[in-house]
């Protein structure tokens, strides 16, 4: 029996007896979080914008390569490849852009390559910094953020490190 196409039914079921038991208007309070939810999305949008703008010049100007040929020779001192660079500089700033990078990384070396093996893992293993912060924060318009980004940059730097090292010490 396949219970996992039950779960959705169940689940709003759940909710539209909890509401009859308690005597609340489902509806209605369905409506406010709708409205409430679309606030915050028209209140997101100009960050988002912002940031898709950037990271499409980002790509285009040829900017990433740069950065990858200037960080690459002490990248490389440290065991990190330089292959995976590009993608460990996208992946903080945007979801897809990273993809599109591990996309190529894979195609060109292959995923069961050590290269392709980290570019996975670091994909897997660290977050879209910046993205998340244009969302959360201009959620709550909060202009200030004081240590959370220096801080979410270093939780990204020791992800992709400990990518490479899990990656070569484990599938290496």
């Amino acid at each position: 029996m396949n219970f996992s196409i039950y779960v959705v039914p169940i689940f709003i079921s759940a909710i539209l007896i909890y509401g009859l038991v308690k005597k609340v208007d489902v509806f209605s309070v369905f409506i406010a979080g709708a409205r409430e939810g679309l606030v915050t999305a028209v209140n997101i949008l100009p960050a988002l914008v912002a940031l898709l703008t950037a990271v499409g010049m980002l790509r285009a100007s040829g900017a990433l390569d740069a950065l990858v040929a200037l960080v690459a020779p002490a990248a490389e001192a440290f065991g990190f490849p330089a292959e995976v660079l590009p993608g460990a500089l996208m992946r903080p700033i945007s979801g897809s852009g990273s993809l599109a990078v591990l996309e190529n990384t894979l195609t060109t070396y292959g995923a069961d390559s050590v290269v392709g093996r980290i570019a996975s893992v670091m994909q897997g293993s660290s977050e879209t910094t910046f993205y998340t912060l244009a969302v959360y924060f201009g959620a709550v318009n909060i202009k200030k953020t004081g240590a959370v980004l220096p801080c979410a940059i270093a939780a990204d730097f020791a992800g992709f490190v400990g990518a490479c090292v899990a990656t070569k010490l484990f599938m290496g």
